[in-house]
């Protein structure tokens, strides 16, 4: 294969980039020319002690990596790629307590037991009350932009992830916004406009497990009829200890929170910048749409795995403790797997998308919950506000390594 024609520097989680675009264009030339691409890094840069990483941006690939835990390790580095460059060794150590950052078999025990919480039957016992949230949420945003614009990321996408994470673990109403400021401070050490140091977001993510662990201390005082109550009240009898709920609710705040919230954002985004789609939307409210603005969204741009043995992929070969990155952005838009990717298709079938992760142990546990939220907000707004429109410029990107977040979307109607 020939080499990329990058630009010099060019590494796909520096968050200046990612604070400006998601590099779709030096994906697609990854693709055809070097699908699995060293990059390299100046040592320390990431929080990591090493020189660089392979970026991986085809569809099958990503594949690969992950369904072959026993090749590619969640545990060795985390599944994160870029940490701040002053991080410490062991705060990267300690993250392995999070499911996210787990190979099996604990990955196995831990995500048996959680995923309780996620049946079908969970899932629809939530979904009247996030209707009637939907509604309420789109109702209030109209109301409060009656005379003028108002910003779709903090009057309508944030609120419904943060209520169904909240609902799910049973969070009173009155401490549902402090799990909102807690995953806000975690994810936003990267971009200077939230003057958030990584100490503030380490201790925002200690307030967080805290809270939950003293949740957890509640139930088994106090059993209730909810999900808290299944996952820790019989500890040592195949449920959660104190202390693994409290990182499983920190995994619920970033992982079900903010992807979702991101996953809304840029669907409400493409659907104003492709207006005949938000027409057929209206018209249709296709079961196909929330997948489709999961693909075009894609809010997770990557994560890693360290490679356990001397493997070869994609007809590189891999060294024992290199890190992989995973780009599941580029994936989403490989042309090998989605006919017309550069579209967006609210009617696509088959979406065979990698938003969700691209299948294994570490597959998104909330998939279906994800799907019935942005379904549920995308239909109470077409029916109470099917006139929005742009109002101003782009929307403002968030400055993160991982993440493809939107931290302003201005939008008005009537």
């Amino acid at each position: 294969m020939s080499c990329p024609a990058l630009p010099d520097g060019f590494d796909a989680t520096d968050p200046d980039l990612l604070q400006s675009r998601v590099p779709y264009p030096e994906f697609a030339q990854l693709r055809q020319t070097a699908p699995v691409w060293w990059c390299p890094q100046r040592r320390g840069v990431t929080g990591f002690d090493d020189e660089g990483y392979w970026a991986v941006t085809r569809h099958a690939d990503v594949k690969y990596v992950s369904t072959h835990p026993e090749l590619f390790s969640s545990t060795t580095n985390t599944a994160i790629i870029r940490f701040n460059e002053h991080i410490q060794r062991d705060a990267i150590d300690a993250q392995r307590l999070i499911m996210l950052n787990m190979d099996p078999p604990e990955h196995s025990r831990v995500r048996q037991i959680v995923q309780r919480g996620f049946t079908p039957r969970a899932i629809r016992g939530l979904e009247e009350a996030l209707r009637d949230r939907a509604r309420k949420i789109v109702e209030e945003a109209s109301a409060a932009a009656a005379d003028g614009s108002f910003d779709f990321v903090t009057q309508v996408a944030c609120e419904l992830p943060l209520q169904a994470i909240a609902e799910l673990i049973g969070v009173p109403q009155k401490d549902r916004a402090k799990i909102f400021d807690w995953s806000n401070k975690m994810i936003a050490y990267d971009d200077p406009e939230y003057a958030i140091t990584a100490e503030v977001g380490s201790n925002a993510a200690m307030e967080l497990i805290g809270y939950a662990m003293n949740l957890s201390a509640q139930r088994k005082e106090c059993p209730a009829q909810d999900i808290v109550t299944q996952l820790v009240a019989a500890e040592g009898q195949g449920n959660l200890g104190s202390d693994e709920f409290g990182f499983f609710v920190l995994l619920l705040a970033v992982a079900g929170n903010e992807t979702t919230r991101n996953a809304i954002s840029h669907g409400m985004h493409a659907f104003l910048t492709h207006p005949e789609q938000w027409e057929l939307y209206k018209a249709t409210r296709p079961s196909t749409a929330a997948e489709e603005i999961v693909r075009w969204a894609t809010p997770v741009v990557s994560f890693q795995r360290t490679a356990t043995q001397d493997t070869e992929l994609g007809g590189q070969k891999i060294k024992a403790g290199d890190r992989v990155g995973m780009f599941y952005s580029s994936a989403n838009h490989d042309p090998e797997v989605f006919e017309n990717p550069d579209v967006f298709d609210i009617t696509r079938d088959p979406n065979p998308h990698l938003g969700f992760g691209g299948g294994g142990p570490h597959f998104c546990l909330g998939k279906s919950l994800a799907v019935m939220e942005i379904d549920l907000i995308f239909n109470a707004l077409a029916d109470a506000l099917p006139d929005l429109r742009m109002a101003g410029e782009d929307p403002r990107r968030l400055r993160a390594a991982w993440l493809n977040g939107i931290k302003e979307l201005r939008v008005s109607h009537g």
